[in-house]
């Protein structure tokens, strides 16, 4: 079997203030993703890079678009091209991570530059470069206001201090927190007048919108409120919002009036949306999936396109169903060949762990059900569109917790007749990855094939080496860093579990990931030789997140490859180059 690789960026186009019919946008360029411009006259391609580029924006006049210059492990440097072409030139800031762009209506540009913490910098129209301030931990720039006199920052949404607002004529801070509130940034109203910040607001029970105002602070907008994750932004008028809501492994769109109150649904397809924005002529642009058609771009108005693949042959038939657990029920996604069970299964489990296993098209999926295996996607404790509650529980320790969860839809499954009890498997991406390697040793009577990519594998090894944004989820997670909390991570971490692994495992790892960083992935692959444990160990030239074909290609091929054999299937040949 032979599967088409395509690279997508999930992301809606970023329009012009001023001229909306200038965009820019990620679009894949040979297996990999380049930044491109696009105006009435057509598409041109801004960027050429070996490694590709993900970052990108456009100025509110629509006259430059910035891009980022980064290396595989995510350093680089902004420049600038002119929208109509022309050479590129260094926008004058530091080396760093991006952390952060966001440019007011006069083409006043805040940018964030990442390093252990984070500097802000203010770029004036003419090209000059000022330094606002350094931060601590983990920090990004988020917006700036219309007046481009506020910026706001966002840190870790149950930090003490959430959010901050920085005013860049006077370095003035003011921090953002309402008690008893976990809160997320979303952007300043994109109008004249009084700044107006939109934010997130969650408590044990429901998420709810939030107003930021100088004179009146954080306020929660309680008539509207939501049992599950929502991820608002501003219409162009400054008066609506329009909000995501996921919710059971799919999304939905709705539109508020903050003035009249009101919340309307937004009519959409049944599946999920990975991003939206209502563009600055009013047009809705969303990228939309489900498991049998892979992400593309739609509008409301069906004016704009950027062409592409929307349709994919997936085998099988696609269900979900409800386990009954003590902790409660795991919703798990389900595609299953169209023959009498059981089959061999694969248990696919999503990274985060504040992601989800949603309805949406996966090339892994489609591969494995392809050669006659049931893929299981579950949304174990830690996973989104579940409600507070459930995202919040690590009760019975990191990633043991979701573990137990993994248990007992393996069990149902096999107790239903639909998983062949000695065939299943188990396959995850970053800290899915990690939950498969931790799955090898907690539970080997469980597993015949264990494949991770790019994988914690060693906790408290990662949490030193990871980025300043990972060590504080982890804090978060553990209540505390490897020094204070160091039972819990040697509790967690695969590396304390290596003894005990049977199942054959792969590994693939990224040579510059700085999220799972390459030395502790290969000390545990040195313990399982150590161990005499089956294993093969592949390295790509890429960051935490591939951005080439080139990846993807050997990602899908290597783990179907890998976990048929083990489980007792016939091998496949590799994807075939994306056209």
């Amino acid at each position: 079997m032979q599967i088409d690789v395509q690279v997508f960026f999930p992301e809606v186009p970023a329009f012009a203030e001023f001229a909306p019919d200038r965009a820019v946008y990620i679009g894949d360029v040979d297996g990999r993703c380049e930044v491109f411009a696009r105006s009435a006259a057509g598409a041109r391609q801004v960027t050429d890079r070996p490694q590709g580029t993900i970052t990108c924006a456009i100025d509110p006049t629509g006259a430059r678009v910035w891009w980022f210059d980064d290396d595989l492990g995510g350093v680089g440097r902004w420049r600038i091209t002119p929208f109509g072409g022309g050479d590129s030139e260094d926008a004058g800031l530091p080396p760093g991570r991006a952390a952060g762009l966001a440019m007011s209506a006069d083409g006043t540009a805040a940018v964030g530059v990442g390093h252990d913490g984070l500097s802000v910098y203010r770029r004036s129209p003419d090209g000059r470069v000022d330094h606002v301030g350094d931060f601590d931990g983990h920090t990004t720039l988020v917006d700036l206001s219309h007046s481009g006199r506020l910026a706001v920052l966002a840190r870790d949404p149950e930090d003490p201090v959430p959010a901050v607002v920085l005013d860049l004529a006077t370095g003035e801070r003011l921090p953002l927190r309402l008690p008893g509130r976990v809160l997320w940034v979303s952007g300043f109203a994109p109008v004249e007048g009084p700044e107006r910040l939109l934010l997130t607001a969650a408590d044990d029970t429901a998420y709810r919108l939030a107003e930021w105002t100088p004179d009146g602070g954080v306020r929660e907008l309680r008539w509207f409120d939501s049992d599950t994750e929502i991820a608002p932004t501003w219409y162009p008028d400054g008066r609506r919002v329009l909000v995501r809501r996921d919710r059971h492994a799919r999304s939905e769109l709705r539109e508020l009036d903050l003035e009249r109150r009101t919340d309307a649904p937004v009519p959409t397809p049944r599946g999920s949306i990975l991003a939206a924005q209502v563009q600055p002529d009013g047009d809705l642009h969303y990228v939309w999936t489900d498991a049998t058609h892979p992400p593309h771009l739609r509008t409301a108005s069906g004016r704009w396109s950027l062409g592409g693949r929307r349709n994919a042959t997936v085998a099988g038939v696609t269900s979900e169903v409800w386990v009954d657990t003590p902790a409660g029920p795991v919703h798990a996604l389900l595609t299953a060949p169209d023959s009498p069970g059981p089959h061999p299964t694969v248990f696919l489990l999503h990274g985060g762990p504040h992601t989800a296993a949603r309805d949406a098209y996966d090339a892994l999926v489609s591969v494995f059900t392809g050669i006659g295996c049931t893929v299981v996607r579950p949304n174990y404790r830690g996973s989104t569109g579940y409600g507070p509650a459930w995202r919040n529980d690590f009760s019975d320790g990191p990633g043991h917790t979701q573990l137990l969860d993994l248990a007992a839809v393996r069990e149902h499954l096999v107790a239903a007749g639909v998983a062949d009890e000695d065939r299943t498997a188990v396959v995850g991406t970053s800290w899915g990855g990690y939950l498969a390697l931790l799955a090898a040793g907690v539970q080997p009577e469980l597993w015949r094939a264990v494949a991770a990519v790019n994988p914690i594998a060693d906790y408290v090894a990662a949490y030193r080496g990871a980025t300043p944004a990972v060590r504080a989820l982890d804090r978060r997670i553990f209540g505390g860093d490897p020094d204070q909390r160091p039972a819990a991570y040697a509790a967690a971490s695969p590396m304390s579990h290596v003894a005990s692994v049977r199942a054959p495992v792969l590994i693939l790892a990224g040579t510059e990931d700085d999220r799972c960083p390459p030395d502790q992935v290969a000390a545990y692959v040195a313990a399982l030789e150590a161990h005499g444990v089956e294993h093969e160990l592949q390295w790509a030239p890429s960051g935490h997140e591939g951005r080439t074909g080139a990846v993807h290609r050997q990602i899908i091929g290597s783990v179907v490859s890998f976990v048929a054999t083990a489980l007792g299937g016939r091998e496949i040949a590799a994807p075939a180059k994306t056209g």
